[in-house]
C-alpha cells in the first residue's frame, strides 16, 4: 500500500498520460453507452457510438503504450481490440447502410 501512496505523491501529468487517460475514459465509457441503450430498448444493443468509442479508445491506448510508455504488455493488450473494434464498426455501418437502402445483407 505504501508503494501506491508513494507513486501518487510523485504523480506527474504528462502529455502522453493525458492520451492514456483519454483512451481509458473512452474505452470505459462505451459500456455506459451500451448500458443506456440496452435499458432504453429493453434488449441488448450495441449502438454505433459503442464501436466508435471502442476504436478511438483502443487507438489512443495503443498510441500511449507504443510511444508514451513503450510497454509491451499494454501494446499486446490493446493491439487486438483495435482490429476487432474496426471490423465491428465496418460491419455496423454496412448493416446500417443496407437497412437504409433496402439492400439484402450477406
Amino acid at each position: 500500500m505504501s508503494h501506491i501512496l508513494q507513486a501518487l505523491q510523485h504523480f506527474q501529468l504528462t502529455p502522453w498520460k493525458i492520451v492514456g487517460f483519454a483512451g481509458t475514459l473512452m474505452f470505459t465509457s462505451r459500456w455506459f453507452v451500451q448500458l443506456y441503450y440496452t435499458r432504453k430498448y429493453k434488449r441488448v444493443v450495441m449502438p454505433l457510438a459503442f464501436w466508435v468509442l471502442s476504436v478511438c479508445g483502443s487507438m489512443l491506448l495503443l498510441a500511449y503504450f507504443i510511444a508514451g510508455k513503450n510497454d509491451s504488455v499494454g501494446i499486446l493488450s490493446n493491439f487486438f481490440p483495435v482490429f476487432v473494434s474496426v471490423y465491428n464498426l465496418i460491419v455496423h455501418l454496412r448493416h446500417r447502410k443496407n437497412a437504409i437502402t433496402g439492400d439484402a445483407t450477406v
